[in-house]
């Protein structure tokens, strides 16, 4: 397996919010940030508190687990190209740079490098700076099916299963892009 025994891999995990149980032993909970914060907001001056510690301390877009490590992979990345530093929402979210399509590209392909041959991906993506077509563009590949969901719908819940002759072109695109890196 992937040397945790852990068969799940959430990439991102910021607070783990979408989580039932913020715990789970069967997950392996990674995020590029670690940090506690408490902040007084709005006019009554409720205070919000966010703790991000994930189980691995790394970047989405390079993994430091072996191929076909997890059956079933979590991708929610962050949404927010247009947020302050330490606006609340880019400290609960995390914030994307102007090279937010490369980075969402090469996040999407890595964790589909740890899935193993037909692994689940779900990817939950919020429009509410970025069009989803957008992102289906930036990443190259179209789910099997999904839902909206929120207050206003614009979170989508999307479901990619890993195909092996689907990798092949892509494994391509990710020695190059790696190689980059190292260069």
């Amino acid at each position: 397996m992937n040397g945790i025994e852990k068969p799940i891999l959430d990439a991102c995990c910021g607070s783990r919010m979408f989580w039932f149980d913020k715990q789970n032993p069967n997950v392996e909970f990674c995020d590029i940030r670690e940090l506690s914060y408490s902040r007084s907001w709005g006019p009554y001056d409720s205070v919000r508190h966010i703790e991000i510690h994930p189980d691995t301390v790394c970047d989405f877009t390079d993994l430091p687990f072996p191929d076909k490590s997890y059956k079933l992979v979590a991708f929610d990345p962050p949404h927010l190209v247009r947020a302050g530093d330490t606006a609340w929402l880019t400290l609960k979210y995390g914030k994307l740079d102007e090279n937010w399509p490369q980075m969402i590209h090469d996040g999407f392909w890595e964790c589909m490098r740890v899935l193993d041959d037909y692994g689940t991906l779900i990817f939950k993506w919020s429009e509410v700076q970025i069009p989803l077509r957008d992102v289906l563009k930036a990443i190259g590949a179209e789910p099997l099916f999904g839902h909206r969901s929120g207050k206003h719908s614009n979170t989508h819940w999307m479901a990619f299963m890993k195909f092996p002759e689907d990798m092949e072109d892509e494994d391509e695109t990710l020695q190059r892009t790696q190689t980059q890196r190292t260069t």
